[in-house]
């Protein structure tokens, strides 16, 4: 009975280590075929992943699956990490990489993003969105009228919280770029927000 206690307590004190391990030691693991380090990784970094993602696939199916593959590459790629980003920007990178092209493979939601935008919505008008919902609905449906550019600049910086670097990094683009992204979205967000008569989110 005291080997029990004695292995069960040792178990236990494993799993705090682990998890008290940075990304960096349990990708070190990961690439060794460490399967604890990978299920922590995972714990850590799954609800992000999922989010990411779904504000890119808008389908809660497909970006569950996105995100299984997602780990899947870690899994097998976790010896390529050369530790130039946070381990965190790096699952971002794969997300973004998985969710375009399984945007790209799903051909028949091939209408212009710009075209949606210029289609009236009779019932969505501002009244309605505030009576319906509150401010931080009214926030989130602004964001989806952006454009895919400027929507995954607000989706890093704000609810990421990645830098100008990081964010540049994920998505292959200049830090200047991604400024420049910022500077339009923010004015873009501001002008949507007022539209729908929520002008203390727009300052």
């Amino acid at each position: 009975m005291q080997n029990v206690v004695a292995i069960n307590a040792a178990a236990r004190q494993g799993i705090i280590a682990a998890q008290a391990t940075s990304d960096e030691m349990l990708l070190e693991s990961i690439a060794d075929g460490g399967r604890t380090a990978m299920h922590i990784l995972y714990s850590r970094h799954n609800v992000r992943v999922y989010r990411f993602i779904l504000r890119i696939v808008r389908d809660t199916s497909m970006a569950e699956d996105l995100v299984s593959q997602v780990f899947l590459d870690v899994w097998r790629t976790a010896k390529q990490f050369e530790g130039r980003s946070q381990v965190s920007t790096w699952l971002l990178s794969i997300a973004r990489f998985k969710a375009l092209t399984a945007l790209r493979q799903r051909r028949h939601e091939d209408i212009d993003q710009e075209d949606v935008l210029e289609i009236a919505d009779d019932a969505d008008t501002p009244e309605a969105s505030l009576d319906r919902s509150n401010t931080s609905a009214i926030l989130r449906a602004c964001v989806a009228k952006l454009s895919p550019a400027h929507r995954e600049i607000i989706n890093l910086v704000y609810y990421h919280e990645k830098s100008v670097e990081e964010a540049g990094a994920i998505i292959g683009i200049p830090q200047s770029t991604v400024k420049t992204r910022m500077f339009y979205a923010r004015k873009q967000l501001a002008d949507l927000l007022k539209g729908a008569g929520v002008d203390s989110l727009a300052a």
